[in-house]
C-alpha cells in the first residue's frame, strides 16, 4: 500500500508551518512531513529533495495548496511531471486534486494545456508588438554607442572626473560607461601606459 508523504513550505521564518503540518497529518494521513523555508528569490528546496530520496514508487506526495509546490504554473507542472516520472502520485488538499485518479490526471493535463496556450499567446503578442513598432519606424534593441561621447567621457576620466559623473554629464548610461571601461582595461592589459582608476 502506498504511503502519503507531506510537503510543507513557507517563504519566511516568520511564517508558521504548523497549520500545514497538522492538515497533512490529519486530513491526508501523511506518515512524514518534509519542510522548506525559502524566499521567493532562491528556490532551492532541500526538504523536497529529502522527500524524493525518502519516497518509493507508488507513494503519494501531498501538499495543502498547489502554490506550496511551485511558484508558477510552469514550475508546478515541471515538478509534477518529475514526480510522475519517478512513479509518484500528487495530491493537493485545497484544490482536491489527485493525480492517482484518472479525473485528477485529466485536470492536470488541462492545466498543462492552459500553460502552453499562455506561453504561445505571450510569444505571439511579443512578435506582433515588435512588428508594429518596426512598422512605426522604431529601432529596436540597444542604441549604438556615440563614439564622440565615449571619447569625451574618457578625457574627463583622465582629468580626474569619476566615471559615473562623466557618464551623467555626457548623457551616457552608467552601466554603459563602466562596461566600456572594462573593455578598455581588457584591451590594455599588456599596455602599462593605459591605467584607469
Amino acid at each position: 500500500m502506498p504511503d502519503v508523504l507531506g510537503y510543507a513550505r513557507v517563504s519566511t521564518k516568520d511564517q508558521d508551518l504548523e497549520v500545514q503540518r497538522r492538515r497533512l497529518r490529519e486530513e491526508a494521513g501523511a506518515i512524514q512531513v518534509f519542510e522548506d523555508v525559502i524566499s521567493g528569490k532562491t528556490f532551492e528546496r532541500p526538504g523536497l529533495s529529502e522527500l524524493l530520496k525518502f519516497s518509493r514508487k507508488g507513494d503519494i506526495i501531498c501538499v495543502v495548496r498547489l502554490d506550496r509546490l511551485g511558484r508558477s504554473l510552469k514550475e508546478l507542472l515541471e515538478t509534477v511531471d518529475d514526480l510522475k516520472a519517478r512513479g509518484l502520485a500528487f495530491r493537493s488538499l485545497e484544490e482536491r486534486l489527485d493525480t492517482s485518479s484518472a479525473a485528477g490526471e485529466l485536470v492536470f493535463h488541462v492545466f498543462g494545456a492552459i500553460a502552453h496556450f499562455e506561453r504561445r499567446l505571450i510569444v505571439e503578442r511579443t512578435r506582433d508588438g515588435i512588428a508594429a513598432a518596426r512598422a512605426r519606424g522604431k529601432k529596436l534593441g540597444r542604441p549604438t554607442l556615440d563614439e564622440d561621447k565615449l571619447a569625451s567621457a574618457l578625457k574627463l576620466i583622465d582629468a580626474g572626473v569619476r566615471p559615473a559623473q562623466a557618464a551623467e554629464q555626457l548623457g551616457l548610461g552608467r552601466s554603459t560607461m563602466y562596461r566600456e571601461l572594462a573593455l578598455l582595461r581588457i584591451a590594455a592589459q599588456n599596455t602599462p601606459a593605459l591605467e584607469f582608476e
